[in-house]
């Protein structure tokens, strides 16, 4: 016995719409983060991990860590973040590991409870020119 299972138009443009918005959306989420070889003094920033695996205390100073690689130790001049779109807001960067996985530390504090995109770029010195890297993000909670 066989089977025959009709779509609609409506129905099939729907799924197309569907289809196409999610293959759009995968492909943006990975837009953030370069691939290739890094350009001559180059910094590329590849992740962020905030303290708590993401939930944080209103009020109080949490650790955030963004992982980079870079072409040699470009000097580094500020971190800057946004929460949601919000900001960005910067912050002079203290603590810089340019081991492997190179690491940098900034402690922030938020004003508002909820759910937020927390997402960084950094600010470099390269060709004696101020450049701005790629943005990392990821979700926080704040109770």
């Amino acid at each position: 016995m066989k089977k025959i299972f009709k779509i609609s138009s409506m129905t099939r443009s729907i799924l197309i719409v569907f289809w196409v918005s999610g293959v759009v959306l995968l492909a943006s989420s990975c837009a953030t983060v370069p691939t290739g070889p890094l350009a001559p003094g180059e910094l590329r920033l590849l992740g962020l991990e905030v303290e708590g695996g993401g939930i944080v205390t209103l009020g109080l100073q949490y650790s955030v860590r963004v992982i980079f690689e870079a072409d040699g130790k470009p000097e580094i001049k500020r971190a800057c973040f946004s929460w949601s779109g919000e900001g960005p807001d910067c912050f002079k960067v203290k603590e810089i590991d340019y081991d492997l996985p190179a690491t940098l530390s900034v402690r922030l504090q938020t004003r508002n409870p909820g759910s937020f995109r927390l997402e960084c770029y950094v600010e470099y010195i390269r060709d004696g020119r101020t450049q701005r890297t790629n943005v990392v993000g990821s979700q926080i909670t704040v109770r």
